[in-house]
């Protein structure tokens, strides 16, 4: 335990009573006194204030003043329409490894004059040194180590956050935005992980405290700690890298062939030029052996990730397995997402699910498992 490390926030969540634990090398806390439950409810009812510090934040400059050439450069590092993109927006992308398989996915914003990627925790140390291996001649490559990173998330997101920031009130899903508060700079982006309506906000470290006390001091506006966001996320259909998407597995399989616009797809302007374009191309053609897919167990009890997945309730070989599996509370059933083989993956499809030695049906079904409220 000594040896993990501590965002800006770590002693305000031990003051708020929150439950700490390892993840991704940061002690974090998985939940606070409201409980796992509760903390999700209330997010989907008002608004949850999340420190996800821990992840990684990276800016890329062009060397040459040129932001075109930053945007060509990093397409050639993921399957994504970055020269597109415009100022003031960011995009859902993948970084994919020669394999055609996801080394992790992240957001990428244009902010003017360079580009802000958003990374996860557990790999944002390799992520820094992939680019750097093949972006270094084009752009300066900043990993921020002196920002906190806050997720503001829930129907009552957009007016607890215009009390400290009014302009955030125009901005739509996706948007980003940089503005001067007394907190100092901060950078805002109209997305999360929760499929509701929300934030993400850098801001610096240093008032990292003053802005969360800011925040959970307006009515209706909680902590809420990394059990939540799970079920969140997973009620909205979203992957969790290491669990849901890994080096092995393309972006095709994965069920995210939406975030690969056509200029990057065969017969597009800007086709291929990516690690694994070759496998991810054919992929998209001819569709892959398994693919993602949600999946509702009958009765109460969740399947969890490892639980094989059967075309019949008695004999024959798995055709996939769970990768991620819990209760849902807000649509009060479990839930899971996981792998199948394509000619099982169709929705309606039921098939079972083997937990503890016992077949359980389950039900191929659409994500997300509770439909999402971006402001569009």
């Amino acid at each position: 335990m000594d040896d993990l490390k501590q965002t800006a926030l770590h002693g305000l969540h031990r003051e708020l009573g929150g439950k700490m634990v390892p993840f991704a090398g940061y002690d974090m806390p998985v939940q606070f006194p409201l409980g796992v439950m509760g903390e999700h409810l209330h997010t989907r009812e008002k608004a949850g204030l999340f420190d996800v510090s821990h992840m990684g934040q990276i800016l890329l400059h062009p060397k040459s003043g040129d932001l075109n050439d930053a945007m060509r450069a990093l397409e050639t590092l993921v399957p994504v329409s970055i020269a597109a993109l415009a100022q003031g927006r960011q995009r859902y992308g993948v970084f994919t490894n020669d394999a055609g398989g996801i080394s992790d996915d992240l957001m990428i914003a244009n902010r003017g004059d360079h580009l802000f990627l958003v990374v996860n925790a557990a790999c944002k140390g390799a992520d820094e040194a992939h680019l750097r291996a093949h972006l270094s001649d084009i752009c300066e490559i900043t990993a921020i180590a002196d920002r906190a990173l806050l997720a503001l998330q829930g129907p009552m997101a957009e007016d607890a956050l215009t009390t400290l920031v009014p302009d955030v009130r125009a901005m739509r899903f996706m948007d980003v935005l940089t503005v001067d508060t007394v907190f100092g700079e901060v950078w805002i982006s109209r997305s999360g992980y929760s499929g509701e309506d929300g934030f993400e906000v850098s801001v610096p470290n240093a008032a990292a405290v003053e802005f969360a006390r800011a925040m959970l001091a307006v009515d209706g506006v909680a902590p809420i700690g990394l059990g939540a966001r799970d079920s969140l996320r997973l009620e909205a259909g979203l992957c969790l890298y290491g669990s849901d998407l890994d080096e092995s597995t393309s972006p095709i399989e994965g069920n995210i062939a939406w975030a690969i616009q056509k200029v990057r797809r065969a017969g597009g302007e800007r086709a291929g030029g990516f690690p694994g374009a070759d496998r991810i191309l054919d992929e998209l053609k001819n569709s892959p052996a398994r693919l993602r897919v949600g999946l509702l167990p009958e009765g109460r009890a969740p399947m969890r990730a490892g639980t094989q997945i059967f075309a019949d309730a008695a004999s024959g070989d798995a055709i996939g397995h769970v990768t991620s599996g819990a209760f849902g509370p807000s649509i009060g059933a479990p839930m899971s997402m996981g792998y199948v083989a394509t000619a099982y993956s169709a929705t309606g499809t039921a098939l079972w699910g083997e937990v503890r030695g016992k077949r359980q049906p389950v039900m191929v079904a659409d994500m997300p498992f509770r439909a999402t409220t971006y402001k569009r």
